[in-house]
């Protein structure tokens, strides 16, 4: 690999960045980070008691644990009892030496796979499935939360294991533990090993916090959140030493919302489901603040949080609760207190609009609002106005809307490090139905063949050149030459229709200029191509279902899409490919190609309805 690409990429990473991992893998690996010599204990004892607290009518409990399993929002594994800790749900491996120091563990076991699928039941949804079920009433919930967490302190002793390897981790489990006391009324008098479970990690996350600030990107919010909520916990309770923590973590959030989420409410990721991870954390914290009557954060901060409210707003779906599976999406669905589905988005949109907007997103009543009253909060009167078409441009994203239409246009604009060479990708939507669509993550580790397909150029609705990636990957998680959009023309609306344009060219010289327009029954692209050697191929993922391709013209019931150009077209084909809504989940999708060898206009034609 060039030595000059991968220098401008780490200057693009920013130096006070690569200090951070540089002084945290040294400190870890010749031993001077305090990491490696703290120790903790747990005592003996139930961490939650029955709750006093009195359900209230409109309270629904999420029981997606209740009598099974649930991974990564769509596995369910029939076994209500204590979850294997140690063992990859999916491949049904264990762990060989589970009860190593967690800094001996290699970042990426080939033989185990996956180590989120051994992580994912230590993330402790469940503790939160089961608090709202005792404060419905049933009581063996207490005694199955305290039986399941004392299992887990059995079974993962204090910084031991690979469930401590990684602080972010350990802040979500701190985040729910603080989160089920709220919701079962017992953070003024919690149980003597539940404050111990929480400092036990606390001494965990706060030795590599700099680590997680140096990735920019959803790792810092959390662990800053977990400093912030469990540190002034203790602190409430009466443990002067847990004022550091405290104090480091609003530090940290207050930076990391100034940094990490632009002006515009986009955020440093680039994802449409890390971007809920980062704003369910910030609700989080928000709500925990105001129940301990801590101080107000700072005015930016709010300001930040109001603008990311407003862009998930923005890009979910009102019909269906779903959104584009744009960017990394690793299965993460932070605050999990609905029966909702996994891609629905509506709670937390709700929830953060509440907070940081003091409005509703939505007027009609749902499962949505469930969150608002779990946590205690009220639902506002007043009710976001209708979603629009914007221009995100410190993001990188074209909202073009017309009725129940939505297109979204993602072009580079890259601050931080892109995830996906996903460059002038196109989704389309109507009414809440994903009709061009992203084809998601799959997996961060199950080999070659899926990471290449997953994290390429070929899994997007865009043009690939040359059999290659717009952007070369430097390795699993950082790409190089960061691409920069040009010729960008923000979202206009007429009375006839939207239009936005964008385009780029890449470090191999070819070039794509994409011009996206949308009326009330048909959405219009033409792509402009050059500077490429020998082919490019544009790419439609279809919504699943029987297309018929005749000639340039494909058709779907009265869905009808065109293929044209002012070139000779070398190949028009309906392939199979695949998509990833849910980790560690893909599934078949028709895909259209178009390919050409000369440098020309392709103009694609929807008739959506």
């Amino acid at each position: 690999m060039n030595f000059k690409l991968k220098a401008r990429t780490a200057l693009a990473l920013g130096l006070p960045n690569l200090w951070r991992v540089l002084v945290y893998r040294l400190g870890v690996k010749v031993g001077y980070n305090p990491v490696k010599r703290i120790t903790s204990m747990i005592p003996v004892g139930d961490f939650f008691s029955v709750p006093d607290r009195t359900a209230h009518a409109e309270l629904i409990a999420n029981e997606q644990w209740s009598r099974q399993q649930l991974y990564f929002g769509w596995h369910q594994v029939s076994d209500d009892g204590v979850p294997s800790w140690h063992r990859n749900v999916f491949a049904g491996l264990c762990i060989r030496e589970p009860l190593q120091p967690w800094w001996q563990l290699a970042d990426f076991d080939p033989e185990l796979g996956d180590i989120k699928a051994v992580w994912e039941a230590s993330r402790f949804d469940w503790v939160l499935s089961f608090a709202q079920s005792a404060v419905k009433g049933d009581n063996s919930s207490i005694e199955k939360l305290n039986y399941w967490l004392a299992d887990w302190v059995t079974n993962n002793p204090p910084y031991l294991g690979v469930n401590w390897k990684c602080g972010q981790e350990a802040s979500i489990r701190v985040m729910h533990l603080s989160m089920a006391s709220l919701i079962l009324g017992q953070i003024d008098t919690p149980p003597t090993a539940l404050k111990a479970l929480i400092k036990t990690h606390l001494k965990r996350i706060a030795p590599t916090i700099s680590y997680a600030m140096a990735q920019d990107n959803n790792h810092g919010t959390s662990e800053a959140a977990a400093l912030y909520m469990g540190g002034s916990w203790l602190v409430a309770l009466g443990d002067v030493d847990a004022k550091s923590w405290y104090r480091t973590g609003r530090k940290w959030l207050e930076n990391r919302a100034k940094r990490l989420i632009e002006d515009d409410g986009s955020f440093s990721q680039y994802s449409v489901t890390y971007h809920r991870v980062m704003l369910d954390t910030y609700s989080m914290v928000e709500t925990w603040r105001d129940k301990l009557g801590l101080p107000e954060f700072s005015q930016i901060l709010y300001t930040k949080l109001a603008g990311a409210a407003n862009w998930l707003y923005q890009f979910t779906c009102i019909e269906s609760g779903d959104a584009a599976n744009i960017g990394a999406n690793d299965g993460a669905r932070l605050l999990p207190l609905t029966n909702t589905d996994y891609r629905d988005f509506r709670p937390s949109v709700q929830l953060a609009a509440m907070l940081f907007l003091g409005k509703r997103a939505y007027h009609n009543r749902g499962l949505w609002d469930q969150p608002l009253y779990w946590l205690g909060l009220a639902v506002p009167e007043q009710t976001l106005p209708a979603q629009e078409s914007l221009q995100f441009k410190c993001g990188g994203y074209s909202l073009l809307r017309s009725g129940d239409a939505l297109a979204i246009l993602n072009y580079p604009c890259f601050k931080f490090r892109p995830s996906q060479p996903d460059a002038l990708h196109l989704d389309f939507w109507q009414g809440g139905e994903n009709l061009l669509r992203d084809a998601g993550t799959y997996s961060y580790n199950s080999g070659e063949e899926n990471n290449r397909y997953f994290g390429g150029t070929i899994s997007h609705n865009t043009v690939e050149f040359d059999d290659r990636d717009q952007m070369p990957r430097l390795s699993r998680f950082l790409l190089g030459a960061w691409l920069k959009a040009k010729g960008v023309i923000p979202v206009t609306v007429d009375s006839k229709k939207i239009e936005a344009t964008a385009g780029y060219a890449d470090s191999y010289g070819a070039t794509h200029r994409r011009q996206v327009s949308l009326t009330p029954h048909l959405l219009r692209v033409e792509d402009s191509v050059a500077g490429f050697k020998e082919k490019a191929v544009l790419r439609w993922r279809l919504k699943p279902g029987e297309w018929l391709l005749t000639e340039n013209r494909l058709t779907l019931g009265s869905k009808v899409l065109s293929l044209s150009a002012d070139i000779k077209i070398d190949r028009i084909a309906l392939i199979e490919g695949w998509e990833s809504r849910y980790y560690f989940l893909k599934t078949k999708v028709p895909v259209l190609e178009l390919e050409v060898s000369q440098p020309g206009r392709l103009i694609t034609e929807y008739k959506y309805r």
